[in-house]
């Protein structure tokens, strides 16, 4: 089974042609090699995709033809992710929020300034 068509059936990607952009930009390898969409899996294959700032890892279980309801992917895929990675998830992110009076225009030079020392420290 192709390895695209196989993370879009256990719904790793939500659309076929995502799968194939993830492959050809690297951001899938199977066990720990860059590889193409076409590439054939086997049972046992360890899959590794990157989706934003997390590592997703999967162990092929059996081939999955058709895309597969939430419910059975366990049977097509071992989750084999650490919990690590998931939170990062969790991790709060950082924002500024800076509060001006209505009708005050743009900042200043001298403002402007402030506000950026604000953003760096």
């Amino acid at each position: 089974m192709r390895l695209d068509k196989y993370l879009w059936a256990i719904r790793v990607f939500k659309t076929r042609s995502e799968a194939t952009e993830a492959c050809r930009s690297s951001r899938v390898k199977v066990n720990e090699q860059e590889i193409k969409p076409s590439r054939e899996l086997r049972e046992g294959d360890v899959i590794t995709v990157r989706k934003g700032p997390i590592f997703y890892t999967y162990r092929v279980i059996q081939k999955a033809e058709n895309r597969q309801p939430a419910k059975n992917v366990p049977l097509y895929a071992e989750d084999l992710t650490p919990a690590e990675e998931y939170a990062k998830l969790e991790q709060p992110r950082e924002t500024i929020t800076i509060y001006r009076k209505k009708g005050t225009g743009r900042p200043t030079k001298k403002e402007r300034r402030q506000l950026d020392d604000l953003i760096d420290h």
